[in-house]
């Protein structure tokens, strides 16, 4: 038998699986292009000019043109008010070429996130984040529209690895809104006992010890050390931390909130950061518009 220092966990790589995922979408929009004459379009709005955001934007604007999505670019001022801005949400709302509206968060300090959201059409809100969506996703029984886009492609990655979710022991690091919650509601709809651990859990350790499968999406970098980790767990790591690296021409690289290379000498398998999760975020995005626009052309 191996000893433990040379086993390997298997490598998720999130970005062919993602590949994989927008073959198939372009596949499926080529299809209703043929048949209806109509392609999905996806309107992508953002407000300001945070670099961050801008890059996000420009990458899921393209993804959708490799897909043959329509983009309906929406770029407003940093200083556009809380009543233009729902404007022009109401305005897509009602445009039928718009079959999914996402609002690139965070908005400025001015705006209120939660009106505009729940300002967007449940059946467009593509993001998952209307409180309509959300409240189904945490009801047995009910399903939502629309999946939030990360937490869809942690579960993705999951399944497309061969990871089966039923009676496993998942714990969930971090509870935002974007993810540690949302995810914890759909591990629990798949049938996961499930542990949220957050910045007040005393001992986070020994719970995650305990964890089948983790998904550590608390932003802080490398907190979950091989030494956290049950042999043979699957990690699905969510952090994108930018920690100091003088060898990189930006002087920093990006780090996930799971120790690595610790964390391959005992898990079983483990996504990379990046390379892992960010690329499905874009694959749900493009994939929640199609189904979108399905339910619309192919009536």
């Amino acid at each position: 038998m191996a000893s433990q220092s040379d086993h390997q966990a298997k490598i998720i790589d999130g970005k062919a699986i993602a590949q994989t995922i927008r073959s198939e979408i372009a596949e499926e929009v080529h299809h209703l292009s043929q048949k209806y004459g109509k392609v999905p379009g996806l309107a992508v709005v953002i407000v300001g000019s945070r670099k961050d955001s801008q890059s996000y934007v420009s990458m899921k604007r393209k993804a959708c043109t490799e897909v043959g999505i329509k983009s309906v670019d929406i770029d407003l001022p940093e200083n556009v008010s809380l009543d233009d801005l729902i404007a022009k949400v109401h305005e897509l709302n009602v445009n039928p070429d718009v079959h999914g509206i996402l609002v690139q968060l965070p908005l400025p300090r001015h705006i209120n996130e939660e009106k505009v959201l729940s300002e967007i059409s449940i059946e467009k809100d593509v993001d998952g984040f209307h409180p309509l969506n959300i409240g189904k996703l945490a009801m047995k029984g009910r399903e939502p529209l629309f999946l939030p886009c990360t937490p869809k492609g942690c579960l993705e990655l999951l399944s497309r690895s061969g990871i089966s979710i039923t009676g496993k022991k998942a714990v969930v690091v971090g509870r935002s809104n974007i993810v540690g919650l949302p995810v914890s509601l759909l591990l629990l709809k798949a049938n996961a006992t499930v542990t949220v651990v957050h910045s007040n859990t005393p001992d986070p350790k020994s719970i995650i010890r305990e964890a089948d499968i983790v998904i550590a999406a608390a932003g802080q970098a490398m907190m979950i050390k091989g030494s956290w980790i049950k042999p043979g767990a699957a990690i699905i790591d969510v952090g994108t931390n930018a920690v100091d690296d003088s060898s990189k021409k930006s002087g920093y690289r990006l780090v996930g909130d799971v120790d690595f290379q610790e964390a391959c000498k005992v898990a079983g398998w483990i996504t990379p950061v990046p390379g892992g999760v960010g690329p499905m975020t874009v694959a749900m995005l493009l994939k929640n518009t199609l189904d979108g626009a399905k339910r619309v052309i192919a009536q």
